[in-house]
C-alpha cells in the first residue's frame, strides 16, 4: 500500500501563517525594543523590575545557550521522521524565534528539515 505524502489542509496552513506572523512578530518586538535598544538595556541592568526587563533577560539567556536553535533542530528531526501538525507548529516556533534572535544556524537547518518533512509519507492512521 503507497502511503500520500504529508499534505496541509487550508486551515491548517491558516493556522501557520497566524503562529509564524505572531512568533516573528514577537521576537521581532524582543530583539528591537528590548535586547538591542540602550535606554531598556541601561533600565534593566540598573534593576528595573518589570516584564519587559523579565522577558529581556529570558531571551538573551536562551539565545546566549541556543536553546532556540537547538529546540529547532530537535523537532525538525522528529517531524521529519514522522511529520505532524503539532511538530510543525512547534518547529515553526522555535525556528522563528531563532532566526529573529540570534540562532540562525541551527535554527536554518531545522527549517530544512521541517520542510523536508514534507517529502515523506503521512504516518498511518488506525
Amino acid at each position: 500500500m503507497i502511503k500520500k505524502p504529508f499534505r496541509l489542509t487550508p486551515y491548517q496552513v491558516q493556522w501557520l501563517l497566524v503562529v509564524g506572523f505572531v512568533t516573528v512578530g514577537y521576537a521581532l518586538y524582543l530583539r528591537y525594543l528590548a535586547v538591542e535598544m540602550s535606554t531598556v538595556s541601561l533600565a534593566c541592568d540598573a534593576g528595573l523590575q518589570s516584564m519587559l526587563c523579565t522577558a529581556r533577560l529570558t531571551a538573551t539567556y536562551l539565545f546566549r545557550n541556543s536553546v532556540f536553535g537547538i529546540a529547532a533542530v530537535v523537532i525538525g528531526v522528529l517531524h521529519f521522521i514522522r511529520p505532524s501538525i503539532v511538530l510543525l507548529t512547534a518547529g515553526l516556533v522555535a525556528a522563528g524565534l531563532g532566526i529573529v534572535l540570534y540562532n540562525i544556524g541551527l535554527s536554518g537547518i531545522a527549517i530544512g528539515l521541517l520542510i523536508l518533512g514534507f517529502a515523506r509519507p503521512a504516518p498511518a492512521t488506525a
